[in-house]
């Protein structure tokens, strides 16, 4: 098996700031491997520096193997605003844009409902911005895929085509993800970063957790013994100061080497949540018959329920479907186009906006938060400083005159968190609170929501995190219409799998009983239904459709396997060859359809 890719001794360090040092490691062809470790510890300058976008301090390296293709999905993507969604993933084939033919490039396009590529950049949405990357990384087939948080900002649908697709493919992966599902069904191997140091485990997400407790255990029953030994070295130097032998030099050499050690424990510092609620009457937010509208778009209609206190819903369904302007409703940041939102007098809402991190940048960590208040309600009458509550969510006094712009993508969120907690809500309102988040700060932030005496309400691509919360959903259908499940997701999306294979099986059955009844119909010379003279004019009609479509589906792909158009005639013919096949589909089932009335 050949290691694809080979890192030697890299550091990387900002000012007194090590992340990592002297690190090496290597992947071999078919791993796929996921990196972990806390914000803010190295993960994405990691990546940068195996993508070649950053450079190690002093003289480490980084090699692939030659002549192996490499793709880099980033967190973030920004385009030209111009350019369109066919131009940025032709782009993304790169040096094998001459072997890609087209009609993978339609296929990946309709699996990631990207439905037209001619749309700018600019008039993406970020799920769609990601669903562009994520296409122009795939259409290259590369050897190595290196993905920066590929999940951020996708719905569940296009999560699960990834999921399936990286799982079928051949292709080496490492990838930096907080999707505990994903990273379960994906990898094989799990690299983790923690104190600058590198460790290797040959699993999944479970067997990480369990043998990097393992790991910790160990370390510390290690410092504990050399502690032990300590005192009575401690004890001999003490006794022989004037030893000046070489059995005493050496032995006075390995003390010094056993006081360091003694000195190293692995004391985990986690995210501690420790915030107050206000109290919470009976009468919590009252919806009767709210809708609301986007123009002529109907993002919510007739919708009535009473919010109950302790209850944790969920709300799931595409992007683009209304589920942040819903939460923008019952949070007063809308109001209703039609109905009315009664809201109670002791209602405190916590709202965690998915685009809502407007931190301002040139602050510090500790002034972004003493503005807020000096002193915070950490619940049953308990009350702390602002510095004391930053140590809880992970900022040190070390941290607290950062500016806010230097943190990391999960340190800012970590910060906002705390914002929105250190209010004391009674009704948490969060959308897409994982992104971003460590595994471990996802434990922690599970855990107090676990416990939330108060009403929550949350939109999460997470399936881990929804299924270990909600207690039922609300699931945004389209057009304005919202169901109520009850139940987990993992269990609703289960539900529409099963009634899809039910569809399925009650069309095939439907058509034997169909052919059964014209076959026994008849054997009994019984007179049976026939076409009528316009549905016989219909068939003769569709049977020359289906020729003439079947043959510009056949020149269509030819002419997107030549090589030879232009990227607007690509463009073009992706689009017209998408309803080709769906006018293929339409028309052979009305033919089935008249078909079998002259079954006989």
């Amino acid at each position: 098996m050949s290691s694809y890719l080979e890192v030697n001794n890299i550091s990387k360090s900002y000012g007194p700031r090590v992340l990592f040092d002297h690190i090496s490691f290597h992947i071999d062809e078919g791993d796929k491997i996921a990196l972990v470790a806390p914000n803010g510890t190295g993960k994405t300058s990691l990546l940068s520096i195996i993508a070649g976008r950053d450079s190690s301090d002093g003289d480490g390296s980084v090699h692939f193997l030659k002549d192996i293709s490499v793709a880099f999905l980033e967190q973030d993507q920004h385009y030209d605003p111009d350019r369109s969604i066919s131009d940025i993933v032709l782009e993304g084939a790169g040096e094998k844009s001459h072997e890609v033919q087209d009609y993978e490039v339609a296929s990946i396009l309709s699996r990631l409902r990207l439905e037209d590529p001619s749309r700018k950049a600019g008039t993406l949405s970020g799920g769609e911005a990601k669903r562009t990357a994520i296409a122009a990384a795939l259409i290259r087939r590369p050897d190595f895929l290196v993905l920066d948080e590929p999940t951020n900002h996708l719905d569940v649908d296009s999560i699960e085509f990834l999921e399936d697709y990286l799982t079928r493919s051949r292709c080496t992966l490492l990838m930096v993800t907080h999707d505990r599902y994903f990273l379960d069904r994906v990898c094989n191997q799990i690299l983790e970063l923690d104190g600058g140091k590198l460790y290797r485990y040959q699993g999944n997400y479970s067997y990480f957790l369990e043998k990097r407790e393992e790991r910790i255990a160990n370390f510390n029953a290690a410092t504990d013994r050399a502690r032990n030994l300590l005192r009575t070295e401690l004890d001999w130097m003490r006794r022989m100061p004037c030893a000046r032998g070489t059995k005493a030099k050496y032995r006075i050499d390995a003390f010094h080497e056993l006081k360091d050690r003694a000195g190293q424990r692995i004391e985990e510092r986690q995210m501690e949540i420790r915030a107050g609620m206000a109290r919470l009457g009976r009468k919590i937010i009252n919806c009767r018959g709210v809708g609301y509208s986007w123009g002529d778009l109907k993002v919510l209609e007739d919708f009535t329920y009473n919010f109950a206190p302790g209850e944790k819903i969920a709300v799931v369904g595409p992007n683009g479907v209304g589920k942040s302007t819903f939460l923008d409703l019952l949070a007063g940041v809308l109001e209703p186009s039609e109905g009315e939102i009664d809201r109670g007098e002791t209602l405190r809402i916590g709202y965690y906006r998915q685009e809502g991190i407007r931190l301002d940048g040139s602050k510090t960590v500790f002034e972004t938060v003493s503005e807020i208040a000096d002193v915070v309600s950490i619940g049953k009458g308990e009350t702390v400083s602002a510095m004391t509550f930053l140590n809880y969510f992970l900022f040190p006094p070390s941290m607290h005159r950062n500016r806010v712009a230097l943190l990391s993508g999960g340190e800012r969120r970590r910060l906002y968190l705390l914002t929105v907690l250190m209010r004391s809500p009674n009704f948490l309102i969060l959308d897409e609170p994982t992104n971003d988040l460590d595994l471990m700060t996802l434990n922690v932030l599970e855990e107090y929501l676990s416990g939330f005496a108060g009403s929550l309400l949350i939109v999460s691509h997470d399936r881990f995190f929804v299924d270990k919360l909600a207690d039922h959903l609300f699931i945004f259908e389209g057009g304005g219409r919202v169901k109520d499940f009850v139940g987990s997701y993992s269990g609703y999306r289960q539900y529409l799998k099963d009634r899809e294979e039910e569809r399925r099986v009650e069309s095939r059955e439907n058509r034997k009983e169909t052919r059964a009844a014209a076959s026994a119909s008849s054997d009994r010379g019984e007179r049976k239904r026939r076409l009528t003279y316009k549905e016989k004019m219909e068939k003769e009609q569709l049977e020359r459709d289906l020729s003439s479509l079947g043959e510009e589906k056949k020149s269509l792909e030819e002419r997107l396997c030549s090589g030879t158009m232009s990227a607007q005639e690509l463009t073009d013919g992706s689009v017209r060859l998408g309803e080709v096949n769906r006018l293929i589909d339409e028309k052979e089932l009305r033919w089935l359809e008249l078909d079998e009335i002259e079954v006989s």
